[in-house]
Formats: structure tokens, C-alpha cells, sequence
């Protein structure tokens, strides 16, 4: 046996996979970095020099699309444990599609922000905007990867690589997409208390 697939199939003797726990730090510090970020919007917003305005109600609508991804994601999670490899690829290609739908989405309310003069920086920017651009962007390029690991598995499905006996891959994307769904739910209404 070669040693990088060692790597792939033994447990060790903690009994998490190491790509598992290098997903778990990976979620850890984004936690962390989210958190900055809504701690320093918390303590600016209350130095003043603070606009207040109203998010695009299509926030609302790629919220639903986030959400009815994690849907997908979970149904390809639990084909995948019954063996159901068409199952488990066209739950896949709809998270893909719903998490590419949330992007469009979020790059429209954008555009909207735009529109009504709501900038991210220059000298017509104001904190506010610049927050909710940083926030939603750095949430944004997150999404990017997590799109880039579900083609990376979509592509070990149809290598037969996705099946009950071997659950890891499709268990860490199931677990980091959940995980990004759950942040922006957060951020949602995180900006809606605090806007």
C-alpha cells in the first residue's frame, strides 16, 4: 500500500480522520474570523459616522436557496450510505446549482446596493456599506470553495469513490456546506437585528 492511500483509509488513534479534523480547523478559523468581523461592525456602529439603511429584500431569497441546499446536500449525504450513486450525483449537481443560485443572488443585491448609492469604499462610502460588502464577500469566496469541493466530489462520484464504504469525502462536504449554511444564516440575522 502505497503511503498517501494510508493516509485516506486508516483511522488514527484519535479516531477522527486527519483531512476530518483539518475541516474542523478550518471551520474553527472562520468562526473566528466572522466573528472579528461582527465584533469590530458592533463597535464601529457605535462610534457614529453611521448610515442606516434598509438590506435588499433578495437576502431573504438567497437565504431560502442556501437553506434548501443544505437539503440537497444532506439527501446526497444519506444516498450515498444506501448506495445510490444516481441519487447521490443529482443531489450534488443541485447543491451546486442552488449554491451558484445564492451567488448570483448575492452579487445582485450588490447591484442593488449600488444603485442606491451604497458603496464599499471611496468618498462616497460609508461604514455601513462597507461592512455588509466585506461580510457578504468574504462569505461569498467561502461559497466558492465549498462549490469547488462539491465538483471535486461530484467527480469522485462518478469515479465510484462515493459509496457507504467510503463516506469521507461526501461527509466533509456535507459538513463544510452545512457549516457555510449555518454562517450565513447567521450573518442574515446578525445584519437584520442590526440594521
Amino acid at each position: 500500500m502505497h503511503p498517501s492511500e494510508a493516509l485516506h483509509t486508516k483511522q488514527p488513534a484519535t479516531g477522527i480522520h486527519p483531512l476530518r479534523f483539518l475541516l474542523w480547523l478550518m471551520m474553527v478559523s472562520i468562526t473566528m474570523i466572522f466573528a472579528a468581523y461582527t465584533s469590530a461592525y458592533i463597535v464601529r456602529r457605535e462610534e457614529g459616522n453611521w448610515l442606516e439603511f434598509e438590506l435588499p429584500g433578495g437576502f431573504l431569497i438567497t437565504t431560502i436557496l442556501i437553506a434548501l441546499s443544505s437539503a440537497t446536500i444532506q439527501w446526497a449525504w444519506a444516498s450515498a450510505r444506501q448506495d445510490e450513486l444516481n441519487r447521490v450525483r443529482t443531489g450534488l449537481l443541485l447543491t451546486f446549482a442552488l449554491g451558484t443560485a445564492f451567488l448570483v443572488g448575492q452579487w445582485q443585491m450588490w447591484v442593488q446596493l449600488v444603485d442606491r448609492r451604497i458603496f464599499f469604499g471611496g468618498t462616497d462610502a460609508n461604514p455601513s456599506g462597507s461592512f455588509l460588502y466585506v461580510l457578504t464577500g468574504v462569505h461569498g469566496f467561502h461559497l466558492i470553495t465549498g462549490l469547488i469541493f462539491l465538483l471535486v466530489v461530484l467527480r469522485k462520484s462518478f469515479q465510484y469513490q462515493v459509496h457507504s464504504r467510503q463516506m469521507l469525502s461526501i461527509g466533509n462536504v456535507t459538513i463544510y456546506w452545512h457549516f457555510l449554511g449555518a454562517l450565513w444564516l447567521y450573518l442574515y440575522l446578525f445584519l437584520l437585528l442590526n440594521h
